[in-house]
């Protein structure tokens, strides 16, 4: 999303855990970005590297709503190639952010449609048309060589269909608002997003107070993403406030990207489930 709707919940995982080794991260994550949000994204990303170097994961929209096609845009592709060779990810983010599926009933006009501003691209998508998307943002960072690990659904809002044509696709791992979800058998890890919603005075007031009792919450122990969209940039306050926070979890979490905790979630997972079978095979 476009750092204007709040923060909806859709999560769909099969089972929760948090690693040992992936406990006490913190990945900084830019959502939106394409060619004519990356200044702002930039400057965002600028602010936080004043605090300390660390790796970010970049969420790549191929078509964004409002703007031209990123993915026809060859100065921006030079721009995220370098930014991978710094270390940063590169994940996909939807295909045009926008939701244009049919609204269905009132509650799904108000989730859909005022809750989350029409971001929600994958909200209602069809297992076909969920895939025809994914495939085609897939096909671009073929093209541009970058690696694909992850998928974050706009709005963190995914159809059950949706859900099944990831599982279908070689993506590593999709989040929710709440958690990393290891793909395919959607083996959950909990990873709290904190994100602000710029939309409007009261809701920034209102971000500010939310964002500070997540963190509250998440200071000693677990992995937290830190949201950051194109807007916040425009907002000084909100900048200052990611940089406090930032400076914050790194007295106790380390910096990673979503793909390395993923990565680490997913072989700690593995060693726990090895280790339970020999334990059975052993008791019989």
């Amino acid at each position: 999303m476009r750092g204007s709707s709040m923060p909806v919940s859709q999560d769909a995982p099969r089972s929760s855990a948090v690693p040992p080794e992936v406990e006490r991260s913190v990945c900084v994550v830019m959502h939106d970005v394409t060619g004519v949000t990356w200044p702002d994204c930039a400057k965002l990303l600028d602010a936080l590297a004043e605090v300390a170097p660390y790796p970010a994961t970049l969420l790549l929209v191929p078509e964004y709503t409002r703007g031209q096609a990123a993915r026809r845009d060859a100065r921006f592709c030079a721009q995220m190639t370098e930014r991978l060779g710094r270390g940063d990810e590169l994940a996909l983010h939807g295909f045009r952010h926008h939701d244009d599926s049919p609204l269905k009933g009132w509650t799904d006009t108000l989730l859909r449609s005022v809750y989350t501003n029409a971001e929600g691209e994958f909200s209602a998508l069809t297992e076909r048309g969920a895939r025809r998307r994914l495939e085609a943002g897939a096909a671009w960072f073929a093209h541009e060589n970058w690696p694909l690990d992850g998928f974050v659904a706009p709005a963190w809002l995914l159809s059950p269909q949706s859900w099944q044509a990831l599982e279908r696709l070689p993506i590593r791992y999709a989040t929710t608002l709440n958690r990393i979800v290891l793909l395919p058998e959607r083996t959950a890890v909990l990873a709290p997003s904190l994100v602000f919603s710029a939309r409007s005075a009261w809701r920034r007031a209102a971000s500010h107070a939310w964002v500070d009792l997540v963190a509250a919450r998440q200071s000693q122990a677990g992995i937290v993403r830190l949201g950051l969209h194109p807007q916040d940039a425009r907002h000084p306050g909100i900048v200052l406030h990611w940089q406090r926070l930032f400076e914050r979890f790194l007295k106790s979490h380390t910096p990673r990207t979503k793909a390395a905790v993923a990565l680490l979630a997913r072989h700690a997972l593995e060693r726990e489930h090895k280790a339970s079978s020999s334990l059975t095979a052993g008791a019989s």
